[in-house]
């Protein structure tokens, strides 16, 4: 706890924060403790490259159509497991570097892992964003190498040098310097190692991007015009990347434009200092011990016998409790207990800290820095400094 605030113990370990889990998708389980999901749009792509890529080994090497389908499957699963991988490189660095990992996700394009927050320096996200493309080109060489040692003009050999070209592919695409490509990540990095304004690179990445998205587009389309590329599938594919890809820098854009915008103070600076009472206390001394307190709008919070934070006074079932009751009315009949996602770190800022309280953004959290309490971020604080910058950042964007 710090030295100049007043308050009860820290939080039993039942408040701490915990990673949340993405809601979408289908659950695979963890791995080291990170929840994996796979989207249903990856059962569609699983589906169309079973059956194109069992129909050409079929005819290609002359097998029975269910065996086609068969190894077809199997190279999906190859394909997903590279992408885990992938994903699994970032997670990794990720938790080495200090920031936790609340899941990941593999979709039909590819896949992402969602971490609890931002970098704190562009030396972090550039290695963090490097590692994905990393494990993806180790993976595509290792398949390069089997490719070259198992019999020529083979089913294996086949499959191997396809799950090494789709992976060099990967890595190589992912490089390129864009958002919201991990080559884009890597750029925001470097500009914002140049500049000092992380959302300056944000936003030079994302029209970076918006280039890439572009220029992949025109690529394919030209490749097909002149009969180089073959094949509807791969096109269309291709395109539904690009399209993706300026979706991604679009929302990178923004994203950097209103971070820009956003007051540049942490959790713990905007925590209010709590009153500590028991759930017993009437609700008008509590009230009169949070008006007599020397420090500014104290938040009442309830202790059990051992000091212990319990919860907090809900502000809108206090005030709904007639005056006349309230020497009669006990604070606990009014306390909303903490939870889990209702627990954050003090030095959560920017967007960091609207994306963890975006589920309940009018509700009332207690910050935390590993055992110190520094008191309650109200939802309502946060939302009241940020909504008055949204009308000047849109007269300014038309």
């Amino acid at each position: 706890m710090d030295a100049h605030r007043s308050g009860p113990t820290p939080a039993p370990p039942a408040a701490r924060p915990q990673p949340r889990e993405r809601g979408a998708g289908i659950p695979l389980g963890r791995i080291a403790g990170v929840p994996v999901n796979l989207a249903p749009s990856w059962l569609l792509l699983a589906a169309l490259i079973t059956l194109t890529y069992g129909q050409i080994l079929t005819v290609r090497r002359e097998l029975p159509l269910s065996t086609g389908f068969a190894i077809g499957f199997g190279f999906v699963v190859c394909l997903l497991i590279s992408v885990l991988l992938h994903e699994l490189g970032h997670a990794v660095t990720s938790r080495r570097s200090g920031i936790g990992v609340r899941g990941i996700t593999l979709e039909m394009l590819g896949g992402y892992t969602e971490m609890e927050r931002e970098a704190p320096r562009p030396g972090i996200e550039l290695y963090i964003s490097l590692a994905g493309p990393a494990v993806s080109l180790a993976i595509g060489l290792l398949a390069a190498a089997a490719a070259l040692v198992l019999p020529p003009g083979g089913v294996a050999e086949t499959f191997a040098f396809q799950l090494a070209l789709s992976n060099i592919v990967v890595a190589v695409f992912n490089a390129l310097p864009g958002l919201p490509l991990d080559g884009g990540r890597a750029l925001q990095a470097v500009v914002w190692k140049l500049s000092g304004d992380a959302n300056l690179g944000r936003r030079v990445a994302g029209w970076a991007g918006r280039v890439v998205a572009v220029a992949t587009a025109a690529t394919v389309l030209i490749l097909f015009e002149r009969g180089i590329l073959a094949g509807y599938f791969g096109v269309i594919f291709t395109l539904l990347v690009a399209v993706t890809l300026w979706v991604g820098a679009g929302q990178a854009i923004r994203h950097g434009r209103v971070a820009a915008s956003l007051p540049p103070f942490s959790a713990r600076e905007l925590a209010r200092p709590v009153v500590a009472v028991s759930a017993t206390t009437p609700l008008a001394e509590a009230a009169r011990l949070a008006a007599m307190s020397e420090e500014r709008q104290p938040v009442v919070a309830v202790v059990d016998g051992a000091g212990g934070l319990i919860g907090f006074v809900h502000g809108a079932s206090a005030r709904a409790v007639p005056a006349e009751r309230r020497p009669w009315v006990p604070v606990g009949d009014v306390t909303r207990r903490i939870d889990p996602q209702h627990v954050l770190q003090g030095d959560l800022r920017g967007t960091d800290l609207l994306q963890a309280i975006r589920d309940d953004p009018a509700g009332d959290y207690l910050v935390v820095s590993g055992e110190d309490v520094h008191g309650v971020l109200r939802g309502a604080d946060l939302v009241s400094l940020v909504e008055p910058r949204r009308p000047t950042a849109r007269r300014k964007n038309t």
